[in-house]
């Protein structure tokens, strides 16, 4: 049976034990899907993190010196944990944040992805390599501090943590308040796969009070954080003082260009599933989709079927989608739908207000769709993160690279096209981190990170190691 329940109280996990908070404070966890209380989250202080920090300082000694064998071992270890604590795992992220059931369990994969690929790639990574008369040594940086978002909590803890211990470095991580209970089952997943104690801490609480403290923290070596730009910027600022390195991946407003001769079938697929997938809680949806305007009417029609058909309700039931996770959350979406509306998009689907047919709780949007946006409009401008889609109508190739391109974020961006060759040079010439061509999903292997204002860092694959290592050159010894 699960150590872990959930309406348990959340509590601390450092240096290899359950610890309670210094302090006496709680908040109330909320299922957003029933807005019933499903636990309480111990707050964590800065005492709370000196102690987190200190015993990942005392890990780093001996953990840091281990080979990459024993790394490996431990990698594979990780993953047969998570792999037995699936179920827990996805209920846990349901309850968190509403996720639809059958898509928590999915995501799992992706979490034992994060550690897969580390198992398979990292036996041939250049640790050393031989320059002329000096030879260069990548090293684990120390200790990291590890800053997930809520929004899929198990492969954004997973794709944190897989890269800081995969090279030898130590680690707290500061679950999102919203994922508090994805967190608590991953503390029982590292401390059953034998982590050893010290090398991954988990410090809950606010990120005004716990990640601001690690961040500012003097014997943090790297702070990882994944969030919105707003609250990048801060952790930028509380991190200057002692000249950490940062590595952030932050906001979105992925474009998705549809040219003209693409299958608009398997086009609208990509907007509607990227977009709607987790009630629009995705960093890289495809939120702008950029249209021929000629193809206007046939496309929005086609937009129009597949959103009518998707199903919002309870999920722990079969539908596509659930609620968005929080009160905050489902108001943040309101306001720009009223936005879109107001500033004269045309409302093609959807919606404020909850979808037809459910009970009056629980944080339930309805899927929108909005038409004829200019790329000038809030909705376009923003991340709103939630269902909401705008298509904007282009008549040129260059007329559909510059609205793509004018945005602050450059985080991902999508193109369809039957003539390949063709949507690759157009791909060339987003400024994003990762472009997808001809398909809707995004590569977990592949680097991942934004341009702009959407971040500086790089995550997944083996990528992903290269913002826990820091560089030694070793002069004359060779």
């Amino acid at each position: 049976m699960s150590r872990h329940s959930q309406t348990s109280t959340v509590r601390h996990y450092i240096e290899g034990q359950w610890s309670d908070a210094d302090g006496s404070d709680f908040a109330e966890l909320t299922n957003p899907a029933t807005g019933e209380v499903s636990g309480l989250l111990q707050l964590g202080t800065q005492s709370d993190v000196d102690r987190a920090v200190e015993a990942a300082q005392r890990a780093f000694i001996s953990y840091s010196s281990t080979s990459l064998d024993e790394r490996v071992d431990l990698l594979r270890a990780v993953i047969a944990e998570i792999e037995k604590r699936g179920d827990d795992l996805a209920e846990a992220v349901t309850t968190d944040m509403g996720m639809p059931i059958e898509l928590s369990k999915l995501v799992i994969g992706s979490a034992v992805q994060s550690f897969q690929v580390l198992v398979d790639e990292l036996p041939s990574y250049p640790f050393e390599k031989r320059h002329g008369d000096y030879l260069v040594v990548r090293e684990p940086i120390g200790v990291a501090a590890l800053i997930p978002p809520w929004n899929y909590p198990s492969r954004q803890i997973a794709g944190k943590v897989a890269p800081a211990i995969a090279v030898g470095c130590t680690a707290v991580l500061k679950p999102a308040e919203l994922a508090a209970h994805s967190g608590a089952v991953f503390a029982e997943i590292f401390h059953g796969a034998g982590v050893p104690a010290g090398v991954v801490n988990v410090v809950n609480g606010f990120g005004s009070v716990v990640g601001s403290a690690l961040s500012r923290h003097n014997h943090i070596d790297v702070v990882s954080f994944t969030g919105s730009t707003a609250v990048g910027v801060q952790v930028q600022r509380d991190a200057a003082d002692t000249v950490k390195r940062v590595s952030q991946e932050l906001g979105g407003k992925s474009a998705h260009i549809v040219l003209p001769d693409a299958d608009f079938e398997a086009a609208v697929k990509t907007s509607v599933d990227g977009v709607m997938r987790n009630s629009g809680q995705t960093c890289y949806a495809p939120t702008r989709t950029i249209i021929p305007r000629a193809e206007r009417d046939r496309f929005v029609e086609l937009v129009r079927k597949a959103v009518d058909a998707i199903t919002v309700g309870a999920p722990s039931s079969p539908v596509a989608m659930g609620p968005v996770a929080s009160e905050k959350q489902w108001q943040t979406v309101q306001r720009y739908i009223e936005t879109g509306i107001r500033e004269g998009a045309t409302l093609v689907v959807g919606g404020t207000g909850r979808p037809e047919g459910l009970p009056d709780r629980g944080w339930f949007v309805r899927p929108t769709v909005f038409a004829d946006v200019s790329n000038d409009m809030t909705i376009a401008r923003e991340e709103i993160f939630g269902p909401v889609m705008s298509i904007i109508g282009y008549d040129t190739i260059e007329e559909a690279i510059d609205i793509a391109n004018d945005t602050p974020y450059g985080l991902a961006a999508f193109v369809d096209g039957a003539d390949v060759e063709k949507a690759k040079q157009v791909a060339r010439r987003i400024r994003a981190g990762q472009v997808s061509v001809n398909t809707s999903a995004l590569n977990p292997n592949a680097p991942f990170g934004g341009y702009k204002r959407s971040g500086n860092g790089r995550a997944w694959g083996i990528w992903a190691i290269e913002e826990f290592l820091e560089t030694k050159a070793l002069v004359g010894a060779v």
